[in-house]
């Protein structure tokens, strides 16, 4: 079962439909997944689901779009690549 949750937003606040591309809705999913990822509030794999791409092709998105894919540091990121 697919449950859909519907946003309403002021046209005012959009690109002008010159301006919109083809496929907004999928950027505007995109864009809403990871920046849910990027804060913690959703996994890569609830993320890549709620935009309809694979996990990995997600992560490589997300990391093209300048967002940080692993948040270790200090002893796991040595440990990582030890």
């Amino acid at each position: 079962m697919r449950t859909t949750l519907t946003i309403e937003l002021p046209m005012a606040g959009l690109p002008s439909p010159a301006e919109m591309s083809e496929n907004f809705a999928d950027e505007a999913r995109f864009l809403l997944a990871v920046k849910l990822f990027e804060q913690g509030r959703i996994s890569s794999g609830k993320a890549s689901r709620l935009c309809e791409m694979g996990r990995v092709e997600f992560l490589l998105a997300a990391s093209r779009s300048g967002v940080p894919v692993v948040d270790m540091q200090g002893d796991e990121l040595e440990n990582e690549f030890a």
